[in-house]
């Protein structure tokens, strides 16, 4: 009876010649990889060489202009703008004190402002300011005063001329000078223009004082124009938001009114 060897499930290693002939294989793909980077580097580098020394005119001449226009802008404020601000303050003062006096005065006070407004004994007043000192801080500060004087006055035109010259950055005073070119224009019965104003000068700033206040004066400026749906939600929002407010205290009244209206 014939019998057969059973072939097992060796692994076949590999010979050392294949092996080192990998390594080689390997590190010559590497070399090869490596070679081609810096290659493609090198051709990147002299692009840019080339193209800077192509530009470089243009570079240096936009460099110029930036630095131009740095030091220029140093040069002006330090020795511009600087000693105008400071002669503007100076000047700005009297008028300044003239404004004061007629705000506390009980009588005479249209004279008062007058003199503010226009100066006197060749001292300048707040229009004075306004046009001799455009674009400083006194110069912006005198639009509002001018503005508020004439507002007093029952000048409502000029008021508003003025009111709108001033840059109502300033957290306390923007929704003040805003809400009264509001004013203005509701002395003047152009009540569309005061409801702007009103709801434009709730939105500036977020407190207790001036947001329910010119909230009110545009619910009830809505109110007027009709608009009644806008009213019961400014009406709303004050006693949602600001129920301590002064405007909050008969505020039912008010959202019922709207509500009764807009049926």
């Amino acid at each position: 009876m014939a019998t057969y060897k059973k072939r097992g499930n060796k692994i076949r290693k590999p010979k050392v010649d294949d092996t080192i002939a990998d390594l080689e294989q390997v590190e010559f793909d590497g070399e090869s990889t490596t070679k081609e980077v810096f290659d493609a580097l090198d051709v990147t580098a002299s692009k840019s060489e080339e193209w800077l020394e192509k530009n470089q005119k243009a570079i240096f001449t936009v460099l110029g202009i930036v630095l131009i226009g740095i030091l220029a802008y140093v040069g002006y404020t330090r020795f511009i703008q600087a000693p105008k601000e400071i002669k503007a303050a100076d000047d700005f003062a009297y008028a300044k004190s003239l404004f004061f006096e007629a705000d506390k005065a009980t009588q005479n006070i249209d004279s008062l402002y007058t003199i503010a407004l226009n100066g006197k004994d060749n001292k300048f007043g707040l229009l004075d300011i306004t046009k001799e000192y455009s674009g400083t801080k006194a110069g912006n500060l005198a639009n509002y005063m001018a503005g508020i004087a004439y507002t007093n006055m029952n000048d409502y035109k000029n008021a508003i001329a003025y009111l709108q010259k001033f840059e109502a950055d300033d957290a306390a005073l923007g929704p003040i000078a805003t809400g009264k070119i509001g004013d203005a224009f509701s002395d003047l019965e152009q009540l569309n223009e005061a409801f702007d104003y009103y709801s434009k000068a709730a939105k500036m700033v977020d407190n207790e004082v001036t947001t329910p206040l010119y909230l009110f004066k545009a619910a009830s400026t809505a109110m007027e124009l009709k608009k009644y749906d806008q009213a019961l939600k400014m009406f709303s929002e004050i006693k949602e938001k600001y129920p301590n407010a002064d405007e909050a205290k008969r505020i039912d009244l008010y959202i019922n009114q709207a509500k009764y209206a807009s049926k």
